[in-house]
């Protein structure tokens, strides 16, 4: 019998934490169905199974990401808006260690709520981009490489990649200087 108050969404949420506690890799159903309190069995009332677990997780984080850049961003221009959603992003993948891998991965590229996440996160990178006079193809080159510098940085953080006897929130700093210098000079784009 399923524990009462038990649905889809208490199901992620509690995924979502659980994957935080113990790695996004070590999150299994069996693991959710212990600290639920429920047997393996009764998970499949609220998700299909592990792939749609993850795809839902991957759906809740990406939101989560979303509104943290878009929050970061707004009344910012500039530098200023890029460090801001630099800083977002890199405090998301710090506080949610499990949950971080998720907005990484898109089981599903069709799930309606997926998409809406991803696009509101993309949205807030081209927003940002978009002061620096890059729209349209420069944009999503731009928002590419944006992208793989931040979650490069923060992968690399998180599995204690920097060894080097020098401060890395400056070497953060240092990243997003050089972003700064690269948007404001970006072949194709306005230069500022």
């Amino acid at each position: 019998m399923p524990r009462a108050g038990l649905n889809q969404q208490t199901v992620v949420r509690e995924a979502a934490r659980l994957a935080d506690d113990v790695g996004y890799e070590q999150l299994t159903l069996a693991a959710l169905a212990g600290r639920l309190g429920v047997a393996l069995p009764s998970l499949y009332k609220h998700v299909r199974g592990a792939d749609a677990l993850a795809q839902k997780l991957s759906a809740l984080a990406t939101a989560e990401l979303a509104t943290e850049l878009t929050t970061a961003a707004v009344g910012r221009a500039g530098v200023d808006a890029l460090r801001a959603i630099a800083t977002a992003y890199r405090a998301y993948a710090r506080q949610h260690p499990g949950r971080y891998p998720a907005t990484q991965r898109v089981p599903d590229p069709t799930d309606p709520e997926h998409v809406t996440a991803g696009e509101r996160a993309v949205g807030a990178i081209y927003a940002v981009l978009h002061g620096y006079g890059l729209t349209g193809d420069e944009a999503v080159d731009a928002a590419r490489v944006l992208r793989s510098a931040l979650h490069g940085f923060v992968s690399l953080e998180a599995a204690g990649g920097f060894g080097l006897p020098r401060d890395v929130d400056r070497s953060y700093e240092q990243l997003i200087a050089a972003l700064d210098t690269a948007f404001r000079s970006w072949p194709g784009g306005r230069a500022r």
